[in-house]
């Protein structure tokens, strides 16, 4: 089978020069926007445990949603495939990071927690069992250093 190559393109646009730029760490905003061709612009910033602005994504939550959406995009697509009926499927995931003396820091975990309804006659074993497939294949999750664990719930 022959290999495909995707390339991805977005634009990261710095909003927080109060008019002085740099000059000192307290002195600019780290807000930013996020666009990718015409699609809606993505209001972003740093977590506000660095001077970040809580109403604006950070990367970290970005992270984690890439990760919590692809698993979740894989997984109707095996359950559709495999005749499993998926009515509901929401997902509270969370992340862990660890900052070092020097500020650099990386994430050390990630748990993704689907809960998911299926439909009355859906065989539930293999909704459960698809979750497994469905994070072998996912594209961000074989491409992070970290564990992507996956807690399932199937109702």
């Amino acid at each position: 089978m022959a290999v495909k190559q995707h390339r991805y393109r977005v634009r990261v646009t710095w909003e927080g020069n109060r008019g002085a730029g740099t000059a000192s760490y307290a002195g600019y905003d780290r807000a930013h926007a996020i666009t990718a061709g015409d699609k809606p612009p993505i209001a972003g910033s740093s977590d506000p445990s660095f001077r970040g602005d809580p109403a604006r994504w950070n990367p970290e939550e970005l992270l984690l949603a890439s990760l919590s959406a692809c698993h979740k995009l894989w997984y109707l697509g095996l359950c559709a495939g495999a005749g499993v009926v998926v009515t509901s499927y929401v997902d509270d995931a969370e992340g862990e990071m660890t900052e070092e003396a020097n500020g650099a820091g990386q994430f050390t975990a990630v748990t993704l927690r689907p809960r998911v309804e299926i439909a009355q006659g859906s065989d539930a074993a293999l909704a459960l069992e698809l979750h497994h497939k469905a994070h072998e294949m996912c594209f961000i999750a074989r491409s992070v250093n970290f564990p992507v664990t996956v807690e399932p719930v199937i109702t």
